[in-house]
């Protein structure tokens, strides 16, 4: 039975309709992939939390979480994850990078162009399509 940790991620929209975009450093599982920042959820805290504390601790910045959309979940070879992403916006701070090699802000025509860890990929197809039918 294949047990999958609970990660979420932060689509933070920024100005402009641009999106960020993280690049894991080569130190990192999937070294040098693109992402949504974000982390493993606590055994005592919700996604919702989990997600303001990881971005706080990864990024350095506050973040307010705007809405939700479908999670993924997807099996690495050696791990599976439940990838539970939400919509955010930066309230306070500078981007300060702990972890990650860099980072980008995307237009959302160009998000699918980018070399992304695959449990990313239909996060990223659900958000455009998500903006898509708002617009």
């Amino acid at each position: 039975m294949t047990v999958f940790i609970d990660v979420t991620c932060a689509i933070i929209e920024g100005e402009l309709g641009k999106v960020l975009v993280a690049q894991r450093s080569a130190e990192m599982k999937l070294p040098l992939k693109m992402e949504f920042p974000g982390g493993k959820v606590e055994p005592d805290e919700s996604p919702e939390e989990s997600l303001i504390r990881e971005i706080k601790e990864e990024l350095d910045v506050d973040i307010e979480i705007v809405s939700g959309i479908p999670a993924n979940q997807h099996s690495y070879p050696d791990f599976s994850i439940n990838l539970i992403p939400f919509v955010c916006r930066i309230t306070d701070g500078e981007i300060i990078l702990r972890e990650h090699a860099m980072y980008h802000w995307v237009a959302i025509d160009e998000l699918l162009s980018l070399d992304w860890a695959e449990a990313d990929i239909p996060i990223v197809s659900d958000y455009i399509r998500s903006k898509k039918i708002r617009k």
